[in-house]
């Protein structure tokens, strides 16, 4: 079983002068190009087996965009696009013994995102890291392939869809493009 469970964050904004092209370079080291490392060391051996896991430890950020979060969404963009690309190939080799799961949370309660706050608990609450693991655990049991939590995150490919002003609109209505402005992060 690989799982891919790397992670940084700074929480500035794109123009912020303190968001250092190296901060953000590093974020996409450790956040995309550290998987393409892991599945080439691992994955070999599974791909030989026809048997194995491949886990993606990614984000809700890696579905749509978040103020505050640009570097972050970009690199987790492409962790779930590398995710599934793989999870292709995998398909197309006849590797059907080998079971790919991507996790796309909202944020969780790790100390990573110390100060985000979110305007609505019951749809998008904070997510404790115990029941982060029992949800993925259960994913595993029943061999889905792409988990999200809190369970609206799965209607992002819908909205998605909605002209952008609509997209804007239901952000805003959520408080989504507020939850990082008291963002301190692990210290």
């Amino acid at each position: 079983m690989l799982v891919n469970n790397a992670g940084i964050v700074s929480g500035k904004k794109i123009f912020d002068p303190e968001n250092s092209d190296a901060y953000m370079e590093k974020t996409v080291q450790v956040n995309t190009i550290a998987h393409f490392w892991t599945v080439k060391a691992f994955l070999p051996n599974m791909v030989a087996k026809n048997h194995g896991y491949f886990i993606t430890i990614a984000s809700s950020a890696g579905l749509v965009g978040v103020n505050g979060l640009a570097d972050y969404c970009a690199s987790k963009f492409g962790a779930v696009g590398f995710h599934e690309s793989v999870a292709a190939e995998l398909h197309s080799l006849g590797k059907n013994n080998i079971h790919t799961l991507v996790v796309n949370p909202y944020y969780i309660n790790t100390g990573m995102f110390d100060g985000v706050k979110t305007k609505n608990d019951i749809l998008l609450p904070i997510l404790e890291p115990n029941y982060v693991v029992t949800q993925i655990v259960s994913a595993i049991r029943r061999n889905v392939r792409v988990l999200c939590m809190p369970w609206i995150v799965n209607l992002l490919s819908l909205i998605k869809a909605f002209p952008v002003p609509a997209q804007m609109f239901l952000s805003d209505g959520l408080g989504v493009g507020d939850t990082m402005n008291e963002f301190k992060g692990r210290k």
